[in-house]
């Protein structure tokens, strides 16, 4: 086991160093540095103004020298100042994290809760037709966009029956709805993945077996079935991170919720190349800690990861 989180680990820190490196090389290839495209815009700077922000911000030093200094500073938790602000990166993102986790974070439980319901219900579900409407409701989920739902419900229930406001107001729908229109796109692709491998094991023998011991279809679904169909569903929840922080930030624009939606949204539209560069190389480390928590779960839920692991790196060394 330790030489498979071993394994996992420097293979998630390599990730994170890759993408810092694609990063810092797609900076570079701007036509100007990240100084003179923010104050493009800007008449009354000067040359001598923006060589001055240049040695301030390191940009006129040689390319390596950017490239070591900015990773030596990325170790330390630092991922420089934004220009637009004045104020270090991390901090302008720590101000409006707390929000995007909040939405963020219940969205991917709700969308778990949704997934496993909706597969548990096609899966048990008596009626032929019944079981065909569940089973075409993931396709639906997740061919509405996010944006297009968000508006919808907006316009019905803000609008038309003004039970919600259009702004956030502290109420508890104005957060519901958030979440509910994220955590149905993202339900989609767990319970299409799940309910695959829910059929695949339920043609496994011992599910036979089971049976013909008497077990319920219930009883064999919810001790035997889920849990070993659960890992490939797991596998395809840490990938969809991605697009629950893209969901968010589209979320959050419609319902005009303060998060990094707004954050991305202001540094894209002020040029503040320092501040997307933070919030892209958080949202790879993002992705790349939450997929490596999957690698760190999933020996718990099948054992034969491990003892396959175990054989590879004996034949390795032999």
């Amino acid at each position: 086991m330790g030489g498979y989180i071993a394994k996992r680990v420097g293979q998630a820190l390599l990730v994170i160093w890759l993408a810092y490196t694609a990063v810092f090389l797609a900076v570079q290839a701007l036509p100007n540095d990240p100084v003179t495209i923010f104050l493009s815009t800007d008449a009354a700077a000067d040359p001598a103004t923006i060589a001055q922000l240049k040695a301030h911000y390191g940009y006129d030093q040689p390319l390596i020298t950017q490239y070591l200094g900015q990773l030596c500073a990325l170790l330390r938790g630092d991922l420089g100042y934004s220009l637009s602000s004045g104020a270090p990166v991390a901090a302008r993102i720590g101000e409006v994290i707390g929000s995007t986790l909040v939405l963020a974070g219940s969205a991917f439980v709700l969308a778990v809760l949704l997934a496993v319901a909706l597969v548990a219900a096609a899966t048990l579900a008596r009626g032929e037709r019944l079981r065909r409407a569940l089973l075409n409701l993931p396709p639906l989920f997740i061919s509405i966009p996010v944006f297009w739902l968000g508006l919808v419900l907006l316009q019905l229930l803000a609008v038309q029956l003004g039970v919600m406001s259009l702004f956030p107001d502290g109420s508890a729908l104005s957060l519901l709805v958030p979440i509910l229109v994220l955590a149905l796109h993202l339900s989609a692709p767990i319970a299409q993945v799940l309910l695959k491998s829910v059929q695949q094991v339920s043609a496994q023998p011992f599910v036979d077996v089971l049976r013909a011991k008497g077990a319920g279809e219930s009883w064999i679904f919810y001790r035997h079935t889920l849990k070993n169909a659960a890992p490939a569903a797991l596998s395809i929840a840490g990938i969809t991170i991605g697009t629950l922080l893209a969901g968010s930030v589209i979320t959050e624009t419609v319902f005009a919720r303060a998060g990094l939606g707004q954050l991305v949204l202001q540094a894209v539209t002020v040029q503040d190349i320092p501040l997307v560069q933070g919030l892209v190389l958080l949202t790879a480390a993002t992705f790349t800690v939450v997929n490596l928590l999957v690698d760190l779960i999933h020996p718990q839920l099948d054992p034969r990861i491990i003892t396959a692991h175990a054989g590879s790196a004996r034949a390795l060394a032999a």
